[in-house]
């Protein structure tokens, strides 16, 4: 071979080398792209009314996940547990990839049947620890906002009473009751509580009458964890404080809720749906994905309640706010029933 061939010859595979690679790059960028473009089917199983405002939360993620063009959304809601597995199961057979639900109460056979098909992702509202491969948990963990909550309305009661009703004294409700009481205790040692739970979900008659009866023993500030007791606040001429949605907005709160402790499942639900997605879907606790490090939780805007907080409390909410947000405040979660202290 001549000189000048191998020179040719040498030019050529310096310039074909890179151009290879250079192709197979683009290749697989493209390649992947698609991959995580495409839709995955996700089934979400509520036991509530998908009105009530802890699978609400769920479900306006999912839908805007939908919206974006991410997944296909199907849903059943109202399913009692004693049907939830075998709806379950026929979400799982049907090739969903994805599934979004609650196990309270049946978390042994919802992680059984997460067993059976090892190719489905679960993200399962679930108290205890995430199971095999493919079950992963997550709970209401806004304590966060609820402390800053306490500290206003520590601030703002005339009585030094404030009221608390909730649906059932269980963790994801003790965890909100006894952070907004800290709150509220770190800057007016002189508060008391009045605390009830009246063993319902979603019942908001029975909500607002135990509202009206804090209210007669001397309330005049109310966390109101479960619909129903905005309307005795109303009613009664005292304030408000609301959970897990905006119930100054979504609850015709205007002029009685002065914020809110606001949950926001989206940060979650993308996680699931992009490792979904690529393939690595695996069990894990979602716990920081619900907290305000990730914005999983925040405290919603005064409204018109901005000029009637003290300046001072103001600053020192929003300071602390961001403290949470970096790590440097811990809040507290503490799981155990609260109880009255008056």
């Amino acid at each position: 071979m001549s000189n000048v061939s191998m020179f040719y010859g040498s030019l050529k595979k310096i310039i074909t080398a890179p151009l290879v690679s250079f192709v197979l790059l683009i290749s697989f960028f493209f390649t992947s792209s698609a991959v995580m473009a495409e839709k995955i089917s996700v089934a979400g199983i509520y036991t509530q009314p998908i009105q009530q405002k802890w699978d609400a939360r769920l479900h306006l993620a999912l839908q805007a996940a939908a919206e974006a063009g991410e997944i296909n959304y199907k849903y059943s809601e109202k399913v009692a547990n004693t049907d939830y597995v075998r709806v379950l199961r026929e979400y799982a057979q049907s090739g969903v990839q994805l599934i979004v639900g609650e196990a309270f109460g049946i978390s042994r056979e919802a992680r059984k049947a997460a067993k059976d098909y090892p190719n489905v992702a679960f993200l399962m509202g679930d108290p205890f620890k995430p199971s095999g491969d493919n079950f992963s948990v997550f709970d209401n963990y806004i304590h966060e906002p609820c402390y800053l909550m306490g500290m206003i309305a520590g601030s703002m009661t005339k009585t030094n009473k404030i009221g608390l009703v909730g649906g059932y004294p269980i963790g994801e409700v003790n965890r909100l009751f006894n952070a907004f009481m800290a709150g509220a205790k770190s800057v007016n040692a002189d508060v008391e509580f009045k605390v009830t739970f009246i063993g319902s979900w979603f019942d908001p008659p029975k909500a607002k009458e135990a509202a009206f009866a804090q209210v007669e023993a001397g309330v005049d500030v109310l966390y109101a964890e479960r619909a129903g007791v905005v309307d005795a606040a109303r009613s009664k001429g005292v304030l408000a404080f609301g959970n897990v949605n905006d119930m100054n907005k979504e609850e015709n709160g205007a002029g009685v809720v002065v914020t809110s402790a606001l949950w926001h499942m989206e940060s979650a639900i993308n996680h699931a749906i992009t490792q979904v997605k690529a393939g690595t879907f695996k069990a894990e606790d979602y716990k920081q994905w619900t907290m305000m490090t990730k914005g999983g939780a925040t405290l919603a805007p005064y409204y018109g309640f901005a000029d009637k907080i003290d300046s001072a409390i103001k600053t020192q909410v929003a300071a602390l706010s961001e403290d949470i947000r970096q790590g440097k405040f811990i809040v507290e979660i503490n799981d155990s029933e609260p109880k009255s202290s008056y």
